[in-house]
């Protein structure tokens, strides 16, 4: 199964970088075909007490590295990634990974 992750960084403005997330952005990311299920962690606190170097982690699940691409090359996965550089590209990093 592959997966794309996406890591943020805590933004300025925790309540409105959430109402978009949640309205606006996950629901146009949730319309990507293949796409086969998004997982979403919000941090606190590291084991040792320190704030958490990351505020959110989203998990995007597909069956193959095949279907990832193809994804994020639909008109869908365009429209996700151009939201997602309009309100967090400064605070996203974006990774590929396999889980086995």
């Amino acid at each position: 199964m592959a997966k794309l992750i996406a890591l943020y960084k805590k933004p300025e403005d925790q309540i409105a970088f959430d109402k978009h997330y949640n309205e606006v952005h996950v629901p146009i990311t949730e319309k990507i075909p293949g796409l086969r299920e998004i997982k979403v962690t919000k941090f606190s606190v590291t084991p040792m007490g320190k704030e958490a170097p990351y505020y959110l982690m989203c998990e995007m699940f597909y069956d193959s590295q095949e279907d990832l691409k193809n994804g994020l090359r639909s008109a869908e996965g365009k429209a996700s990634g151009k939201d997602l550089m309009s309100f967090a590209g400064d605070l996203v990093t974006l990774m590929i990974g396999e889980e086995d």
